[in-house]
This record gives C-alpha cells, sequence and structure tokens, in this order.
C-alpha cells in the first residue's frame, strides 16, 4: 500500500510539472517569436522500494521522473504587419540583442526606436548588427531591411541617395536544441554552444514571426493532463481510506 502511494506522488510531481509548461506555453500564446516546450519524463526504478517480499530485480518498484524540458524550434506562422521596423526570420536563424545579463538569441523580430535612437525589441532590448548597436537618425526615413538585414535610410526629406545604418547579426546553432530560454522570448547559449555567421535564413521587411504555439492542442493536453492529476487524487484518496479502514478494524481486535 505504502508504493502504491509513492508511486502515486511522483505521478502528481510530472503532471503539476506538465501543467507548468502547458500554462506558460498557454500564456504566450500571442508573444511574438515565442517558442512552445514540452515536458520529457522517464521511468525510475527504485534501489530499496520491492513490490512484493522477495528482493528479485522483477519486483523493483517503477517511479516516473521529471526528465527535461525541450524547446519546440519549429517556424512560427508569418503575419505581415506593414510597419518599416518589424521583420520575421525565414530559417534557423536567430537576431542577436543585447540584455543587462548579456548577449541574448531572439526571434523577435518586433523592432522599434528608443528616445536615443538605438534600434530595440519590443521588450527594449538593443538589437545588435555586425558591427555593435545598430544606430538611427531623427530624420531618417524610408527605412529598407533587405533579406540579409542590412538597413538603409535616406537622411531627410531632400535626400535622394541611400545610407546605410548597419547589418542586422543573425546567427545559428549547430546544436540549437541545447539552448536555454532566458525570457518569454530570447535564449542563452550554455557552455560548449556557439553562435556561428548564419548566411542561409532570410529577413522579411513587414512582417513578424507569430508563436508556434497551437492553442487548441495545448488546452487539449491541459485537459488531458488535469483529468490525470484528479484520477491519481482519487486512487491516492482510495488508499488512504482503505487504510484508515484497516486500522480502525484492527483497533477493534480484543487484546
Amino acid at each position: 500500500m505504502q508504493n502504491a502511494l509513492l508511486i502515486g506522488l511522483s505521478r502528481q510531481v510530472t503532471l503539476s510539472r506538465e501543467l507548468d509548461v502547458i500554462a506558460n506555453n498557454i500564456a504566450n500564446l500571442n508573444t511574438t517569436g515565442f517558442k512552445g516546450d514540452g515536458a520529457v519524463f522517464e521511468e525510475f526504478l527504485s534501489p530499496t522500494a520491492r513490490a512484493g517480499q522477495l528482493s528479485g530485480a522483477n519486483n523493483r518498484v517503477s517511479f516516473v521522473r521529471d526528465r527535461a524540458t525541450w524547446h519546440d524550434l519549429s517556424q512560427g506562422t508569418v503575419q505581415q504587419t506593414g510597419n518599416p521596423l518589424d521583420v520575421a526570420i525565414e530559417g534557423r536563424g536567430f537576431m542577436v540583442v543585447q540584455t543587462p545579463r548579456g548577449e541574448r538569441y531572439t526571434r523577435n523580430g518586433a523592432m522599434q526606436v528608443n528616445a536615443t535612437g538605438e534600434l530595440v525589441t519590443s521588450e527594449g532590448h538593443k538589437v545588435l548588427g555586425d558591427g555593435g548597436q545598430i544606430q538611427l537618425q531623427p530624420t531618417d526615413r524610408d527605412i529598407v531591411i533587405t533579406k540579409d538585414g542590412s538597413i538603409t535610410v535616406r537622411e531627410g526629406s531632400s535626400a535622394k541617395t541611400s545610407s546605410l545604418r548597419g547589418k542586422l547579426r543573425l546567427v545559428d546553432f549547430e546544436r540549437a536544441t541545447q539552448l536555454q530560454k532566458d525570457g518569454s522570448g530570447t535564449f542563452m547559449a550554455p557552455a560548449g554552444v556557439s553562435p556561428q555567421a548564419d548566411i542561409k535564413s532570410r529577413f522579411v521587411q513587414g512582417a513578424i514571426e507569430k508563436s508556434n504555439v497551437r492553442g487548441v492542442i495545448e488546452m487539449t493536453r491541459m485537459i488531458e493532463v488535469t483529468r490525470s492529476y484528479t484520477q491519481v487524487a482519487t486512487m491516492l484518496q482510495q488508499q488512504g481510506d482503505m487504510r484508515r479502514s484497516a486500522i480502525e478494524k484492527l483497533a477493534e481486535v480484543p487484546a
């Protein structure tokens, strides 16, 4: 009976973890460039608990354990916005941004210009180009961002030639699945994972990449996990009732 309680508890812990992952996906359903997560679980054979009196390997009790969280890096839907500072990335690449915690990588191409003329993301992170931060002037107009990330503008109302303001830095990773999330739309590279210049991906001006979370599927998963959690809770309640009943009957036995 004790083993059943422990197994049920381990299952509830993992279901709670999976529910957290699903809830975070749903919360970021409309976050630009967000990549959904999934949970990975594995079987854990207890080195001590046994299903019966025998001590053989076949009687070891099997639990479930939270192994890891994985990132779905598939392409999200590209939505046209018409904003000249918005860009979507077609391909595996990431833009590079400067945060208070260091360089980070993002697919959030909803950019704007801050009070000092720097190009930043919607989260306020400075967008980095091949030569560092990208600076725009108050008189810049007719902004064009080419497929390779080059940013050209016309200076003032009378300018007839274009001026280059920088080139968006685009990187890729050989082991992108090992990137770690550092916020709703940014990733950090752990030790041993280095960015490489991406020459295959392309920018699409006037568009953004929406979250790749599929709302209907996530809601279905949430219902399934909630039901499973309830079923386990019912089983644990029944086990508790059985134990209480056994104790009460033992107490009635004459000494």
